[in-house]
């Protein structure tokens, strides 16, 4: 393995008082944000309201104050509009949300009258539909419900695997670590106002499975040391000096994954945007929780029960 750090004696459990707090308030921050989700306080993305979005775009120029100054003449005050730019989209194009206007829908999806009232207002002035997303309220809400199961699903998945891969303590280390991360990038989001949608979902539930398999690297370090060190009874010294083993693949590892994001955050359009910017903040919590958080937890553990290593 290429080693850009040799080693290195960096006392990351020495400084775990310091994460703990840190780590502490990412997780009451999350729970805060995770409570006014379902109160419907945060900036639901049409997937959970229900609601229309459609990415257009016009023959000729038009500003965003012109587009939202037409659709408020026609009843849709509240729509949020976007310019989008970049190589992959025509010029002038626009992305059109609105959100809880089922109501005037009707036997008509929404989509289709905002489309007809742009063109409406725009008659000399082509307007060309890309792409639209139409979600009913109750649709909305059933895809929230099934979002919530998906990550506790996937949290509980996590804590059998790791259960029988190594240890029941170290399954609930790597699962508080990994609720950890779910929660950082969800109070992040929010306290960023960003929008929470199905897309957000999807990048939560991949950086869970980023966030483990770094855990797991660090699990099978430990594991592998526990045989040298077991004699000496010295188990922090054995999590810390495991931890530095690996942290040249962690910095390789993290490096480069997230140059790839990087690359879809700045190249990817507005459309990729937001799941690029979760996990960029996903990918940077979960490899600090590998070493400040799945790690201490184990050592915490063990030193109020160290009937199992010692």
């Amino acid at each position: 393995m290429i080693e850009i750090i040799k080693n290195t004696k960096i006392d990351f459990i020495g400084k775990r008082k310091f994460s703990f707090i840190f780590s502490g308030i990412l997780i009451l921050v999350g729970l805060t944000a995770f409570f006014l989700i379902l109160l419907g306080k945060a900036n639901l993305g049409i997937d959970f309201v229900g609601g229309a979005m459609i990415l257009g775009n016009f023959d000729e120029y038009v500003s965003v104050n012109d587009l939202r100054s037409a659709l408020s003449a026609e009843g849709f005050g509240g729509a949020d509009i976007q310019s989008v730019s970049g190589e992959t989209v025509p010029h002038n194009s626009f992305i059109i949300r609105t959100k809880g206007e089922s109501d005037i829908i009707g036997d008509s999806l929404l989509t289709d009258i905002i489309a007809s009232r742009i063109k409406k207002r725009f008659p000399d002035n082509e307007f060309h539909i890309d792409s639209v997303d139409d979600i009913g309220g109750a649709v909305g809400k059933t895809l929230q419900e099934q979002a919530r199961w998906a990550v506790i699903f996937a949290l509980l998945g996590i804590l059998v695997y790791i259960w029988i891969r190594f240890d029941f303590r170290f399954g609930v280390a790597a699962t508080i670590a990994t609720f950890h991360d779910v929660l950082a990038v969800l109070g992040i989001y929010f306290l960023l106002h960003k929008e929470i949608s199905l897309l957000l979902m999807t990048a939560l539930l991949t950086l869970a499975g980023y966030s483990l398999t770094d855990t797991v690297v660090v699990y099978d370090r430990i594991r592998e040391n526990l045989k040298q060190f077991r004699k000496r009874g010295d188990f922090a010294g054995t999590v810390n000096a495991s931890i530095n083993e690996v942290l040249s693949r962690t910095i390789i590892t993290t490096g480069t994954t997230l140059l790839a994001v990087l690359s879809l955050l700045i190249f990817g359009g507005e459309v990729l945007r937001d799941f690029s910017l979760a996990l960029f903040f996903g990918i940077l919590v979960g490899t600090y929780s590998s070493v400040f958080v799945a790690s201490p937890v184990i050592v915490e553990w063990e030193k109020r029960s160290p009937r199992r290593f010692k």
